[in-house]
Order: C-alpha cells, then sequence, then structure tokens
C-alpha cells in the first residue's frame, strides 16, 4: 500500500466528524481452550462493547501521521499481522473512517524516532473500512525492562478527540515466539502480564487473540468507542 504523510488536520479530516469519547477494548479475555501447539489460545469471541478505562501513551508516541499498512521497514523479526476492529460500544456496529495509529519497539527493545535515532520503523497509521477493521503489516513485538510485551495504539475520528490504549500478549504464546533468532538473545521478557500494572488496568481485555499464519502470526481484536 502507498504509504503518505498526512497532517494532523488531514488525519482528521479524512476520518469525518465524528468524536470519541472512550477506547474501549471489546474481545480477547483471558481464558479459553486450550490451542493447538503453535498458536495461542483463541480468546476473542463477539466483542462486549464494555467501556473500559483508557491505558496510558508513554513516553515514545510520535506525532508523524504516517499513512501506511507496511510498518516493517526491514526490521528483523517474526512476520505478524495485526488488524485492529472499530466497533459503536452501544452497538457494535462497525465504524468506518477512523484513523488507527499504532507504534512499537523491536525484537531488540528499541522504538524508532527516540533516543537519537531518525528512523520510523514499527510506527504507522490505518483508516478502518466499512467494516471498522484496520489492518498493519509488522513484526511480533520484542520486550524492555519492566513492562510486558505491548503494543501502543491511538483511535482518532473528527473533532480531534482521541483516546489511547495498548494491547497485550498471552505470555506462552511469547515464549514460544521468543525461542528464534532474533528475540532468543535477549531471552525471556523480565515482566510478565501479571506483574505489568499497565496490564493490570486493562483487567486483560486488550489481550490480542493470536493463531500461526504461515511463517509468522495473525492478530486480531475489536475496539469498543462511544460516540460523542
Amino acid at each position: 500500500m502507498e504509504e503518505r504523510r498526512l497532517s494532523r488536520r488531514g488525519v482528521l479530516a479524512w476520518a469525518g466528524g465524528i468524536g470519541l469519547t472512550a477506547l474501549v477494548p471489546g474481545c480477547g479475555e483471558e481464558g479459553g481452550d486450550a490451542a493447538p501447539a503453535g498458536t495461542t489460545a483463541s480468546t476473542g469471541a463477539a466483542p462486549s462493547c464494555v467501556l473500559m478505562p483508557e491505558l496510558t501513551e508513554g513516553p515514545y508516541h510520535l506525532d508523524l501521521d504516517l499513512v501506511r499498512r507496511d510498518i516493517t521497514e526491514g526490521r528483523p523479526g517474526a512476520p505478524f499481522d495485526l488488524a485492529v476492529t472499530v466497533v459503536d460500544a452501544d452497538s457494535c456496529a462497525p465504524i468506518a473512517g477512523a484513523a488507527v495509529d499504532v507504534w512499537h519497539c523491536d525484537a531488540g527493545g528499541t522504538y524508532s524516532g527516540v533516543d537519537g535515532d531518525s528512523g520510523t520503523f514499527l510506527r504507522g497509521i490505518q483508516m478502518t473500512g466499512e467494516d471498522g477493521r484496520a489492518d498493519f503489516t509488522t513484526v511480533y513485538p520484542g520486550w524492555y525492562r519492566g513492562r510486558a510485551v505491548h503494543v501502543h495504539l491511538k483511535v482518532r475520528l473528527g473533532g480531534g478527540e482521541l483516546h489511547t490504549g495498548q494491547l497485550f500478549f498471552d505470555d506462552a504464546l511469547t515464549e514460544s515466539v521468543y525461542v528464534a533468532e532474533p528475540y532468543a538473545d535477549r531471552g525471556t521478557p523480565d515482566t510478565p502480564n501479571a506483574a505489568d500494572a499497565i496490564y493490570g488496568q486493562s483487567r486483560g481485555a486488550t489481550l490480542v487473540a493470536v493463531e500461526r499464519a504461515g511463517e509468522g502470526y495473525a492478530g486480531t481484536v475489536t475496539l469498543g468507542v462511544r460516540r460523542a
């Protein structure tokens, strides 16, 4: 997909005139039946559409307005396709035209564009289609000290209102991914989900449902939002 840089005004204009009052992870709760080897338990049934607290942005967000599906920029790691579906928290109906902004660290625990780095890897924006879905091509995220494995995310609609969240991954899945390079040299994350305070704030509602997909993985999550 052609990548485009848009100003914040351009993204908001493209997204339309609908505001958000809360970002709500709607599915992917912990539990469920055991999955076959090489997959996680697929825990996301129908979206619950229950409002949840938004989670902290963290220190590494960059206001790039870089619209693209493939955000890898050649970074090494297990291929990972992430599908984020945005739905109305009251009706569970999909919301088209929402700007979904994601960013995460690479396999070595490094974020682009910070600490003197001028890159933009593993950052990008996609607009949701009529089905409320935005798709990203990336790599399975790495880890850094004091945090569970996660992906940062913002959802914007017209009017300039935005909400922020973080997506998490099953610890057993992460362990299975990290036995291979380029993750293996860094070992196991020092902070599992249960020890991560931000994961605790999410109450596990933003756990991504992941399965094997060819040589990599595919993950899905549904986020419910309430229109202003």
